[in-house]
């Protein structure tokens, strides 16, 4: 999108947006009374739906440019039988299998980091949000839901763990890092860097580019309804004590959690940049643009560009330098993870080893339930740009665990292999999608190492029966897709959920059923953090500073709500595919 068309936020399009995200929700029903008679039938089919969007979900509200949130009809469950016919009895004769949650792109921002690139959101939309001060108390208020619940809606069955399927740092900061942990273990946490007494970033900057919220200087945000919260910068950074997860939890790695804002490849050329004491906060839309199409096209150009801006692109402000903010590598992430202070309700090192602190390898198994295997993969290139792609020796590997937990499989010519000795159901966490992993540019750190997309990494997949779900991010919408429509003993479901800094900002329960009909019921349900629907602009309560950050999100300009949020059929499913072995 360019850059005229993301200015016409100032005459109303974010108010479309918000009118777009409504009719998403209520355009499969022909009437109010319609949408409640399936939201009440999804609800008699489950064990309980409080705390989830199967009972209430954010709904916007008024006719200004700005909208405010409010609490919403809930959505109903969407049966979807691409894969498999379910039996009329399976609601009294199934059996829970598993039960686990879904947490991706949490995206934990260091506001004041100076390798940011807020001045290309015109450009580049995930460049600066509004909101962004509050990815912290977000996550934390994310936590806080999940424990709040008793198990699956579904099954009843209480979550074996919670994933993060990557993108849980913003800039693969140390800072960042160190807050996801403890949002996720529990902790106090001070979300401020440099002096943390006060605030040293864009949204104080006195520029009309960006949200100032605690000044009453008409800014472009403020020109477009957003309002003034005095006090918000100051709240935002002070401490604040994470509650942390009461189930064990894991992580999957995501392209920003090992390079330069996501998109441009680490070589250790700016380390002085990220904890230094100059932050860039403008420039002239020109060098802007020249900027921003280096890092979408050109990354090794781009970190020579941002080089030269700071010896005198300007302006340059100066902040107080942090230690902290410097990057870490693969390794430094798996061993953070293996701080026994972050260990929390387990597992020790949340699915890493030493000998993945040793190697760098970010990928591994671990046990959702008996009888269903997860496997992570880590599909980041560390050759920049964004999207993914998976090494020729971890597809290797990957290859041999499914061999390992399988009785049988097809061979790449169609023949059946019959070797295995166990056959458990296998559920993949990724960070990238199917349709995201085109980025097979040679790896700088293992530049022997082949590349391979998702295409590749589905037909691999379709060969193994008891494979029945991807789920991963990256795309911050809600999609799920089915694969394997012609062969229904070699299909599964690809499951992609929003992001928790993007609106509609939704983490996911996954259940899996055995119907005892010769079908297997997924059912993936939505759920929002456990903040009010309703702001207060003269509050800044950890509440109030929750609710604001759903708000702000659904508000933001550059963003796409409607997008995002996906249809029907990509929110509560109940999805159903054969049994492995029936």
């Amino acid at each position: 999108m360019g850059a005229a068309s993301r200015r016409q936020f100032l005459s109303g399009a974010s108010a479309a947006a918000a009118a777009a995200a409504l009719t998403l929700v209520d355009g499969p029903f022909a009437s109010a009374a319609a949408r409640d008679r399936a939201v009440a039938a999804s609800a008699a089919r489950a064990v309980a739906v409080e705390g989830t969007t199967l009972a209430q979900a954010a709904t916007a509200t008024g006719t200004g440019a700005y909208k405010r949130l409010a609490a919403g009809p809930g959505w109903p469950l969407v049966v979807r039988t691409e894969l498999a016919a379910g039996g009329a009895g399976r609601d009294t004769a199934r059996t829970g299998l598993a039960s686990f949650v879904q947490f991706t792109d949490l995206h934990l921002a260091d506001t004041e980091s100076p390798v940011r690139f807020e001045y290309l959101a015109k450009y580049i939309d995930s460049a600066y949000r509004p909101h962004e001060a509050l990815t912290v108390r977000g996550a934390a208020s994310l936590v806080d839901r999940v424990n709040s619940l008793s198990g699956g809606p579904y099954t009843g069955l209480p979550f074996s763990l919670v994933m993060a399927t990557g993108d849980n740092t913003d800039n693969h900061e140390q800072v960042e890092l160190d807050w996801y942990l403890t949002v996720m273990s529990g902790g106090a946490i001070t979300p401020n860097t440099g002096d943390t007494s006060r605030y040293e970033g864009v949204q104080n900057s006195g520029s009309a580019l960006y949200w100032n919220p605690e000044s009453s200087f008409q800014d472009d945000y403020k020109a477009a309804g957003f309002p003034q919260v005095p006090g918000f910068l100051a709240a935002a950074g002070r401490p604040f004590t994470a509650s942390g997860l009461r189930t064990p939890w894991y992580t999957t790695v995501g392209n920003h959690d090992d390079s330069i804002e996501g998109t441009l490849p680490d070589l250790g050329l700016l380390g002085s940049l990220y904890t230094g004491g100059g932050k860039i906060e403008g420039v002239d839309d020109a060098t802007a643009a020249k900027l921003a199409d280096a890092i979408q096209h050109d990354p090794a150009s781009a970190v020579a560009l941002l080089l030269g801006l700071l010896e005198g692109g300007g302006p340059v402000r100066p902040v107080t330098p942090d230690a902290r903010r410097a990057p870490f590598t693969p390794k430094q992430f798996a061993q953070a993870h293996l701080d026994t202070a972050r260990t929390g309700p387990g597992p020790y090192g949340h699915g890493f080893t030493q000998a993945a602190a040793d190697s760098g390898k970010l990928y591994y198994t671990f046990p959702i339930s008996d009888g269903v295997l997860g496997v992570s993969l880590d599909t980041t290139n560390r050759a920049g740009w964004a999207d993914g792609s998976i090494g020729s020796a971890q597809l290797k590997w990957l290859e041999s665990v499914l061999q390992s937990y399988s009785t049988h499989w097809y061979d790449t010519d169609g023949t059946v292999v019959r070797r295995g000795s166990q056959d458990q159901l296998v559920v993949l966490f990724s960070h990238h999608t199917s349709t995201t992993m085109g980025n097979t540019l040679p790896d700088p750190y293992n530049l022997f190492d082949g590349r391979h997309t998702g295409t590749e990494l589905v037909a691999l997949l379709q060969r193994y029966p008891n494979v029945v779900a991807w789920v991963n991010g990256h795309t911050h919408a809600n999609l799920i897709t089915p694969h394997g429509h012609a062969v229904p003993e070699r299909a599964f479901w690809e499951i992609n959920t929003a992001s928790h800094v993007d609106f509609p900002q939704h983490a996911r329960l996954i259940e899996i059923a055995d119907n005892h009909d010769g079908t297997l019921s997924l059912f993936t349900t939505l759920v929002e953090s456990a903040a009010p629907y309703a702001t207060d602009f003269t509050a800044t309560t950890e509440p109030d500073l929750a609710a604001l950050y759903r708000e702000l999100s659904f508000n933001d300009p550059y963003a796409t709500p409607a997008a995002k949020l996906g249809g029907s059929a990509d929110h509560n499913t109940e999805l159903l595919l054969a049994r492995p072995g029936a």
